[in-house]
C-alpha cells in the first residue's frame, strides 16, 4: 500500500464532511462527527497494512518523506487523538452553538468537526517530514488550522484573545524558522535533514558559527510548538481560551509532532562534533528552565485549563530531560513511551473538564466541588487522570517519568534528575488540589447533571483503563515501539 494514500483518504474525509455541511440540510450537525470517527478508524485499520520501509529514490516523494517505525506510530498516534478530538466535540457541541444566534442554530459546527481531520493530515506529514521544506509546508498547515480552531468561539472575549496571541506569535515563530533554515542552508546548501548529516563533515571550521546560529533559530520555532520555555508565553492563554477539545488537540498531537520533528532535526547536530557539546548544553538549559517554570506556575492557579497549560510546560520539560540524553540507546523508547501515556492521561483530563465547562459554564477548580457526589464516575475518572499526571505507581504516567529518569541518569545528568524528583513533589500538590475539591468540597445545592454521550462514556472508560494497563503492562507499548 502506498503510505500517501493514508494521508490522502484523511484530507479527501475532511473535504467531504465540508461538502455534507455545505449541501445536507440538518440542524444537529454532530452526525458529521460520527462520520469522521468512522473515516479515521478505517485509516488507522489501513495503517497496519502498511509497514516501515525504505522507499525508492524515484519515488514523487524522495528525500521529503519517510515511513519508518517513529513515523509510522505517531501517524497511529495523530489519528486517534483526532478521534478523540471528534468524540469530545459530540459532547462540546452545545458550547459552539450556544454562541450562534438563534436562527443560525447548527451553523459552523460543521467546520468545527471538519478542520481537526485537516489538521491531522497536516500532523501525519509533520511526524514523516524529512526535509526543511516538507517540515515547513506541514507545520504551516497544522498552524494555520490551529489559527482558526483556536478563535472559533469568535463570540467569546476569551476565545478571540487567545486566537490573537496564537496568530501572533505563530507568525514569528514561522520567522524563525524560515529565517534558520535559510542559515542552514547557506552553511551546508542543503535541506534534506540526511543530506545536511553528510555535508557537516566537510564544512570549514570558520562556518560552525553560523551553522549553530541557524541551528538556535529553528531550535526558537520548535520551542514554540513544543511549549518549551523561554517560548512558552502563549501557552496559559490560548489553552484558557480556545475550546477545550482543540485544547486538547493542541496539548497532546501537536506536542508530539513537534517533538518528532525536533528528534528529526537534531540527528545531524548530535551526530557532528565540533558543536554537539554546545547543543546538549542548549537542551539541557531548556529542559531544566522549562521543568521549574512549568511546575511552579502551577502551583497558584485555581482555573484547571490554565493549571494543565502550565502543567503541559512541565510535561515538555520532562520530555527534554530525553531528548538531552539521546546519545542513551533508551532514550528514543523513553520518549515515545511518555508521549503516549501523556495521551491517555491529558485527553481524559480535558474530556471530563469540557463535560463541566458545557453543565456549568466554567472551568476553574472550584466548579468542580462536590462532583463526586454529582457524578462519581466522572469524579473518579478525572482522578485517574490527575494521578496519572502526578506520576502515582501503577499509573502510565509513573512510568513515563521512570523512564526519562532512567535515561538521564544513563546520561549523568544527576542534577536534572534531582531537579525532576523535586518538580514532580510540586505536581503532586497542585494536581490533588483539583481531587481534593471534588470529594472533600460540598457541591453547589444547584448543581446540574452531567450527561454523557454514549461515545463520551465508552472513551473516557477506555482511556482510564488503559492509564492502569500501560502503568502496569509496559511491555505492550515498549513492544509497539520494537
Amino acid at each position: 500500500m502506498n503510505p500517501l494514500y493514508l494521508e490522502v483518504f484523511v484530507v479527501g474525509l475532511g473535504i467531504l464532511l465540508l461538502m455534507l455541511e455545505a449541501f445536507v440540510a440538518s440542524t444537529d450537525k454532530r452526525y458529521l462527527a460520527t462520520i469522521g470517527i468512522v473515516g479515521l478508524i478505517a485509516v488507522f485499520v489501513a495503517t497496519f497494512f502498511t509497514g516501515p520501509q525504505h522507499l525508492p529514490a524515484d519515488w514523487p516523494a524522495a528525500g521529503f518523506y519517510a515511513l519508518d517505525a517513529t513515523a509510522l506510530l505517531f501517524k497511529r498516534f495523530v489519528i486517534v487523538s483526532t478521534i478523540l478530538v471528534l468524540v469530545m466535540t459530540i459532547d462540546y457541541a452545545p458550547v459552539v452553538e450556544r454562541l450562534v444566534p438563534a436562527e443560525k442554530r447548527g451553523a459552523g459546527l460543521g467546520e468545527f468537526i471538519a478542520l481537526p481531520i485537516l489538521t491531522c493530515a497536516g500532523l501525519m506529514w509533520m511526524v514523516s517530514a524529512t526535509d526543511f521544506i516538507s517540515i515547513f509546508v506541514a507545520l504551516e498547515l497544522v498552524t494555520i488550522s490551529f489559527y482558526v480552531l483556536v478563535a472559533y468561539l469568535r463570540r467569546s472575549p476569551t476565545s478571540l484573545e487567545a486566537g490573537t496571541k496564537y496568530l501572533i506569535l505563530g507568525a514569528l515563530s514561522t520567522g524563525f524558522i524560515v529565517y534558520g533554515v535559510t542559515w542552514i542552508f547557506g552553511v551546508t546548501g542543503q535541506t534534506n535533514l540526511d543530506a545536511i548529516a553528510k555535508a557537516l563533515p566537510a564544512l570549514p571550521a570558520t562556518s560552525h558559527i553560523a551553522l549553530l546560529f541557524g541551528f538556535g533559530l529553528v531550535l526558537i520555532a520548535l520551542g514554540f510548538k513544543i511549549a518549551a520555555v523561554p517560548f512558552q508565553f502563549w501557552v496559559p492563554d490560548v489553552y484558557q481560551g480556545a475550546p477545550t477539545p482543540i485544547t486538547a488537540f493542541l496539548s497532546v498531537a501537536s506536542k508530539a509532532a513537534g517533538f518528532i520533528v525536533l528528534l528529526r532535526v537534531l540527528e545531524p547536530f548530535l551526530t557532528f562534533p565540533p558543536i554537539q557539546p554546545k547543543v546538549e548544553l542548549i537542551l539541557l538549559v531548556l529542559a531544566a528552565a522549562t521543568l521549574l517554570y512549568g511546575n511552579l506556575a502551577a502551583l497558584p492557579q485555581r482555573n484547571l485549563k490554565r493549571l494543565l497549560s502550565y502543567s503541559s510546560v512541565g510535561h515538555a520539560g520532562y520530555l527534554l530531560m530525553a531528548v538531552a540524553s539521546l546519545n542513551v540507546a533508551f532514550a528514543r523508547p523513553a520518549i515515545e513511551f511518555y508521549l503516549i501515556g501523556y495521551l491517555l492521561m491529558t485527553f481524559l483530563a480535558f474530556m471530563v473538564t469540557g463535560l463541566v465547562f458545557r453543565s456549568v459554564g466554567g472551568d476553574d477548580i472550584a466548579n468542580f466541588a462536590g462532583l463526586s457526589r454529582r457524578s462519581p464516575w466522572l469524579a473518579g475518572a478525572l482522578t485517574v487522570a490527575m494521578l496519572s499526571l502526578a506520576g502515582i505507581p501503577f499509573t502510565a504516567g509513573f512510568l513515563g517519568k521512570l523512564f526519562i529518569f532512567q535515561v538521564a541518569l544513563e546520561a549523568g545528568h544527576y542534577w536534572l534528575v534531582v531537579l525532576g524528583v523535586i518538580t514532580v513533589a510540586c505536581g503532586f500538590y497542585y494536581y490533588l488540589l483539583v481531587v481534593r475539591a471534588m470529594y472533600w468540597q460540598p457541591a453547589p445545592d444547584d448543581a446540574p447533571a452531567i450527561p454523557v454521550s454514549l461515545a463520551g462514556r465508552i472513551a473516557i472508560a477506555v482511556l482510564a483503563v488503559l492509564i492502569f494497563v500501560v502503568g502496569i503492562y509496559p511491555q505492550i507499548v515498549l513492544g509497539l515501539l520494537g
